[in-house]
């Protein structure tokens, strides 16, 4: 279930606000103030936040600017303000839409569903790209780099070298790479290092990434100095 942080001093539009993205499926927490609102966004982790920019003492565009570089979820604002400036001065510290009062609250749902699912879309995209040093993986598209030239790998090869990187500092015995890649039930365990030589010829003939341990099985590292 997605998170939306709404911070409003006024108490009667946020608890609107709240009940119909609650009805959408959405949870939802309510501050009145941006200093509480700094405060639950930089220690929880929300998938949007609503946030009204003219509140007392810590106003909205305050508050996304101390939050920004600590959050990276959609920020919508929500103000009475229609002046060009203000939207611009919002989209300058970080704001990623902008909505005023007043407003419909189909339009509102419509613009919150839209970005959450951006965010979810483009999450799922950096979740699918592993990239360690010189070599990257989009296990979406199946493709492999390597100092960004394509590298032609066989769907084993690639399945082998998806688990090492995602798995990457863990050293990994034989049997649980067979096992990851292969099945249990589905050929020689020997086969195991017939791959992994076949991927260091093609990505890693100098063994800076694929690292054999003796009596155990292989790992890829983290870090390549």
């Amino acid at each position: 279930m997605s998170k939306v942080l709404i911070v409003d001093d006024e108490m009667d539009i946020a608890e609107l606000i709240s009940d119909v993205l609650t009805d959408e499926g959405l949870e939802t927490t309510i501050k009145n103030n941006g200093e509480d609102a700094v405060e639950i966004a930089t220690k929880e982790k929300f998938d949007l936040i609503i946030l009204d920019i003219m509140m007392p003492k810590m106003n909205g565009t305050e508050v996304c600017n101390q939050i920004r570089d600590k959050v990276d979820c959609p920020i919508i604002f929500v103000t009475a303000k229609t002046q060009l400036l203000d939207k611009l001065v919002g989209f300058e510290i970080g704001a990623d839409d902008y909505i005023t009062k007043p407003f419909t609250i189909e339009e509102l749902v419509a613009r919150v569903k839209a970005h959450i699912r951006r965010s979810n879309r483009a999450s799922k995209t950096n979740q699918n790209i592993i990239t360690i040093g010189e070599i990257r993986i989009n296990k979406e598209s199946f493709e492999v780099f390597k100092n960004d030239t394509p590298v032609e790998l066989s769907t084993r090869e690639f399945e082998l070298l998806s688990y090492l990187m995602e798995n990457a500092g863990i050293a990994l015995s034989k049997d649980q790479i067979f096992d990851a890649v292969w099945g249990s039930n589905y050929g020689e365990i020997g086969t195991v290092a017939v791959h992994i030589k076949s991927l260091r010829t093609k990505l890693d003939t100098e063994e800076k990434y694929i690292k054999t341990i003796w009596g155990l099985g292989y790992k890829f590292v983290k870090v390549v100095e």
